[in-house]
């Protein structure tokens, strides 16, 4: 017998017209990633900053509840807590820890961090053991090389002493590789993060396949890559990640509808 659909009372009317938009679209992202695949069961997480009072933000964000599947989040499950990890809005469900110390530390050290998204794609983790890293293969891989960073494995995430070396690591950059880990990427948006994490997973895939066919692969220059922000700009006609979230909620409207519950 098919499982019925989790039960969970809506906070529609319990929480901001801002915060509820971002329990929304953080909801679309958890499902974005189940839908193209980057899911590890109920494991890695996406964390956004929770909007404050006159457009300034607080140290709250809101994650996934730990054990639920990434197709069955919606915004009224998510669990907000505080930049200590204590929940704020009386959720029945627990958070994971090493979730809470990665998006913690950002978070705390990136104030334009509206979002964090963290995966472990088998693509991503088998560049993030690569010695050389993201190599200049594609098109795709110009957009990150001009804004990566790498952290060492340091073992499963649960310590906060790892927390200033996640961050110093991390810096100002939109990408970062967690080695013999995965990928993890930074927006000022939901959309922006997953726009990014879009493109850093391709440039995983992209490379383990080139790399696989056995031939010499030539390499991106690197005065293409000094100006892959302007390019990026000029080809989404300054829109960004708006140019394509539109299109990616309607996807999944037709897909895997009920996020916005």
């Amino acid at each position: 017998m098919p499982q019925p659909p989790l039960a969970i009372p809506s906070r529609r009317h319990d929480v901001s017209e801002a915060e509820w938009q971002t329990r929304v679209d953080l909801a679309a992202a958890y499902r974005l990633v189940a839908l193209f695949g980057w899911d590890d069961l109920v494991f890695t997480h996406i964390s956004a900053r929770v909007p404050g009072a006159g457009g300034e933000h607080t140290g709250e964000f809101l994650i996934n509840p730990y054990g639920f599947m990434f197709e069955e989040i919606t915004a009224s499950s998510l669990v907000k807590v505080d930049a200590n990890g204590v929940k704020l809005d009386g959720s029945p469900f627990d958070v994971n820890p090493a979730g809470f110390v990665i998006h913690s530390a950002v978070h705390g050290a990136r104030h334009d961090a509206g979002c964090v998204l963290h995966i472990h794609s088998p693509n991503g983790i088998a560049v993030s053991a690569q010695q050389g890293g993201v190599l200049p293969l594609s098109q795709q891989s110009i957009f990150v090389l001009s804004s990566l960073g790498y952290h060492d494995y340091e073992g499963v995430a649960l310590r906060d002493d790892e927390k200033p070396r996640l961050v110093a690591d991390l810096g100002e950059k939109n990408f970062l590789m967690l080695r013999n880990h995965g990928l993890l990427t930074v927006g000022r948006t939901i959309a922006d993060a997953f726009q990014a994490m879009y493109t850093f997973e391709s440039v995983c895939m992209i490379q383990v396949r080139a790399q696989a066919g056995g031939g010499e692969l030539v390499k991106v220059h690197p005065e293409i890559i000094a100006t892959a922000r302007q390019q990026a700009a000029a080809v989404t006609r300054g829109l960004g990640s708006q140019l394509v979230w539109p299109g990616l909620l309607r996807r999944l409207d037709r897909r895997n509808p009920g996020y916005d519950s």
